[in-house]
């Protein structure tokens, strides 16, 4: 499975700009509660990172902040090379739709269009008219051929998802977001899903950042990130499931 690349696209590797970067960002909620903790981070582009961590360890936090769909209390934030935090919420927004591509656990999928219209609907929503060429170069690969006129209902849960995943990058974002995306899966189809996200990074230089809490699909990235009390506490490269099974139950039981 390979990702087609068109004439029409600048792979997201030639901007100079990290996709992500987090520089001492916290995260207070009411109470005092600190959902982050001075967090820094680089994500640079053409890159596949997880981030995983015990039930409470801010990894959702974490996303939500680097994502713009929450801001920081301290710290800066930035997408695309934009400082998340001197936007107001409609520049903010404007921000996500040309940067930001999201999966869900959930596909988020809208049950009355099409899948075709499932997955133009970001260009739709910013008043952009589609690249064709580059919607066709992406239909194929996610497998979405022979499927455009269904309905989400009348596909299985792994080909809603691939959907989904086209949904993400039909605007051809900086960075996408996936939070747990084979959390509904059976075994089969999340090793099917997880290569596609892997096959996004090394065929089209495009960068994932995905949240999951299974050592499993964590190993499919290039940086895994563990989280614990709202901070990153290890860092490995290239990692195996082994190890990050066995950091991950070393902070459960601490």
């Amino acid at each position: 499975m390979r990702l087609i690349r068109t004439q029409h696209h600048e792979p997201p590797t030639s901007r100079q700009a990290p996709a992500v970067e987090l520089a001492g960002v916290t995260k207070t909620y009411p109470g005092g509660v600190r959902a982050l903790d001075e967090v820094s981070l680089t994500v640079e582009r053409g890159t596949f990172v997880a981030v995983m961590g015990p039930s409470g360890s801010g990894k959702s936090t974490l996303m939500h902040c680097a994502a713009g769909l929450d801001s920081p209390t301290g710290g800066r934030a930035f997408i695309d090379g934009t400082e998340i935090g001197g936007l107001d919420e409609a520049r903010r927004t404007e921000l996500r739709r040309r940067s930001v591509g999201f999966v869900f656990q959930s596909y988020n999928l809208v049950p009355s269009l099409t899948i075709e219209d499932n997955i133009l609907l970001p260009l739709r929503l910013a008043g952009e008219r589609p690249d064709r060429a580059w919607v066709s170069g992406l239909i194929e690969p996610v497998g979405m051929t022979g499927r455009l006129a269904h309905r989400p209902a009348e596909l299985s849960g792994g080909q809603q998802q691939r959907a989904a995943i086209a949904r993400a990058l039909v605007s051809r974002p900086a960075v996408v977001f996936a939070d747990e995306p084979t959390g509904a899966l059976d075994l089969r189809t999340a090793r099917e899903v997880l290569g596609l996200l892997r096959d996004l990074v090394d065929g089209l230089g495009q960068t994932v950042v995905m949240v999951t809490h299974d050592p499993a699909a964590a190993a499919r990235a290039d940086l895994a990130m563990v989280m614990a009390d709202g901070r990153v506490v290890e860092t490995l490269k290239a990692p195996t499931a082994a190890e990050l099974a066995q950091c991950v139950t070393t902070l459960e039981t601490e």
